[in-house]
């Protein structure tokens, strides 16, 4: 049996909160071991988030994202012992590019040739740490003059989901492109992928949870499987604003403003029998979408048919009103334990707040600190894995 793949996840304060929590939980949810480091912090710091969003003004927006939690100490940091590095975009990269202790830890992956994967203002470091001479890169636009000053051959993102390689290096433009930039990153590893072509649907709403809706989203994307997104009374296209929940203290979550998520198809009909599974984000949508008829019977469609069916946090609100936990174990995030035991449903205690349960076609997760647990057990109920 191959040994678990390790790989180093380069951090900072204001890195952008995609670009750190989509690969750090996808990575991890296909069972690699992902050490997530900042200079100058340490194991169970923090590093602040921001949200980057395009908003039709002449660059992106900014607000505060969530508290990222550091998994390792960046003193300790040996790239002998590591199969990859992922170094992550927002405004970190401006500071992290003028740390010696950064350069020379990017230095050492470059010389030890391992794969290295890089995303929108990430380049800002590999050009400092002179890692792109005579390499093809792309990168979000704005990085261009530096990448070209550093002696990279330019590639131009057609799109914001663009990504290219050369040799070990992976860059790509924004967190749009993370599909491509994960799998590519992980077939450098030497992945395969099985089961793939799988087609999942996810059912939004207004203030569903951020992360709960993008990091499923593009893990399974990164994974060749069709995902499509759907609102009642939206279409392919209109967006779902999000909400960012954290834990910063008080006696339940804040609530900030997260990115803009695109729907993908119209939810008019919308034919349920050609998806092989169902996911349910959860945050503030839940509670609204519970009262739809149409999502309902959605809902009651994919139960009854005993196709995989992954819902966390308040997403069992949606699973309650529809009448389908009568007889399921499951969990939620603990202040839905009232719609689950309401609903006929066996409540499973979430200890930890990251533990997930399967039972029978159902996945349960009772917060985004789950993600891992979630996605890889409704991997385990599509037939899709990962494997070194």
């Amino acid at each position: 049996m191959a040994s678990q793949k390790r790989v180093l996840l380069l951090c900072g304060d204001y890195v952008e909160d995609y670009e750190v929590m989509v690969p750090f939980q996808a990575l991890l949810a296909y069972g690699l071991s992902v050490d997530a480091v900042c200079p100058g912090k340490k194991s169970g710091d923090i590093c602040r988030t921001a949200i980057h969003d395009s908003n039709g003004h002449q660059t992106y927006s900014e607000s505060r994202g969530y508290n990222f939690a550091l998994n390792a100490n960046f003193d300790e940091v040996d790239p002998t012992k590591y199969d990859g590095l992922v170094i992550t975009g927002g405004r970190a990269p401006e500071y992290l590019a003028i740390n010696e202790s950064v350069i020379n830890l990017v230095k050492k992956f470059q010389d030890l040739q391992k794969p290295i994967a890089s995303i929108c203002h990430g380049q800002l470091i590999l050009a400092a740490a002179g890692s792109v001479k005579g390499r093809k890169c792309t990168a979000y636009p704005a990085v261009r003059p530096a990448l070209i000053a550093a002696g990279a051959h330019w590639v131009e993102p057609d799109t914001m989901a663009f990504c290219t390689t050369d040799g070990n290096l992976i860059t790509g433009a924004t967190y749009e492109g993370h599909p491509e930039f994960i799998r590519l990153f992980i077939k450098a590893l030497g992945a395969k992928i099985s089961g793939s072509g799988k087609r999942i649907l996810f059912l939004c709403g207004d203030y569903m949870k951020d992360y709960e809706v993008m990091v499923p989203f593009q893990s399974l994307q990164a994974l060749e499987c069709h995902v499509d997104a759907v609102c009642p009374g939206k279409l392919a296209g209109d967006i779902c604003p999000t909400a960012v929940h954290d834990f910063e203290g008080d006696q339940t979550y804040s609530e900030k403003p997260g990115h803009n998520f695109t729907l993908t198809v119209d939810f008019e009909g919308l034919d349920v029998s050609s998806y092989d599974g169902l996911v349910i984000p959860g945050g503030r949508a839940p509670e609204y979408l519970a009262l739809n008829e149409s999502v309902i019977h959605l809902v009651k469609e994919f139960m009854e048919s005993k196709k995989p069916v992954a819902s966390i946090c308040h997403g069992q609100q949606i699973l309650s009103a529809a009448g389908v936990l009568k007889g399921k174990k499951c969990t939620a995030y603990p202040a839905v334990k009232l719609n689950v035991i309401l609903g006929g449903g066996t409540w499973l205690e979430p200890e930890p707040i990251h533990k997930c349960f399967t039972d029978g076609n159902l996945v349960t997760g009772a917060a985004w600190p789950g993600h891992p647990e979630f996605v890889s057990q409704f991997m385990a109920l599509l037939g899709v894995s990962v494997s070194f």
